[in-house]
């Protein structure tokens, strides 16, 4: 087999795509994991508001300190989706170059290998 400039750039570009192809298959997993295992390890604590007055001048009713409290743990909620839909999105993105990247180069690599090279 003759090594060429050709060669080692195709060989390089196959191995680019295949660890991107591997990292977004691997995102995927671990999104994939976190929402149907481990359904906790995507949550992040918040300190809560405190449910006493927070000064002497803090007139909040039991109700609003309540609704407040709602409205933290909804925000969370929220913030967990649209963080699984980042990942998702950026692991599928990952995938859809890394694969088409890996598979050009490497059937490039193929048929280089199986012409026959002329001996001097």
């Amino acid at each position: 087999m003759k090594i060429n400039i050709r060669l080692i750039y195709l060989y390089l570009f196959s191995f680019v795509g295949l660890v991107i192809f591997v990292i977004g298959c691997t995102r995927l997993v671990d999104l994939g994991l976190k929402v149907y295992v481990f359904k906790n390890a995507d949550m992040y604590g918040a300190y809560p508001i405190s449910k006493s007055p927070m000064g002497p001048d803090d007139k909040r009713t039991p109700e609003q300190i309540q609704k407040e409290i709602d409205d933290q743990e909804q925000f969370q909620i929220e913030e967990s989706k649209r963080n699984r839909q980042r990942e998702t999105s950026s692991a599928l993105a990952m995938i859809f170059v890394g694969g088409p990247l890996y598979l050009y180069h490497w059937r490039a690599i193929q048929s280089e290998n199986k012409v026959p090279h002329k001996k001097k």
